[in-house]
């Protein structure tokens, strides 16, 4: 788990399913985008290439969230992985629904 003061994101593995999920609480933004580029690469380089990300609980997403994201998304259906977003906040919804990327990622 890598937790700062107003971010957070956990990580369960589903080794029966060969699903990743990751749990992220808060704001992701600049300051903190690094440490979510940092566990899903760390998961796509493990060979985890099936992953959902759980927004339920993030309250900002900034642009580069969303390139992480995209980025994460390319890398995991380019090793026949799959990526998604579950349960995403309202504030993620409407920031992927701005960039046109709901239908991609939800």
């Amino acid at each position: 788990m890598i937790k700062k003061s107003d971010f957070e994101i956990t990580k369960e593995r589903d080794k029966v399913q060969k699903i990743t999920r990751f749990s992220v609480t808060g704001h992701v933004n600049s300051k903190n985008s690094s440490a979510l580029k940092f566990k899903l690469d760390t998961a796509l380089e493990a060979g985890e290439t099936h992953i959902i990300l759980n927004m339920a609980n993030v309250k900002f997403l900034s642009s580069d969230g969303i390139r992480i994201i995209l980025n994460t998304y390319k890398e995991a259906e380019k090793a026949g992985g799959k990526f998604g977003i579950e349960d995403p906040s309202g504030p993620v919804r409407n920031v992927l629904g701005t960039v046109a990327l709901n239908s991609l990622l939800i």
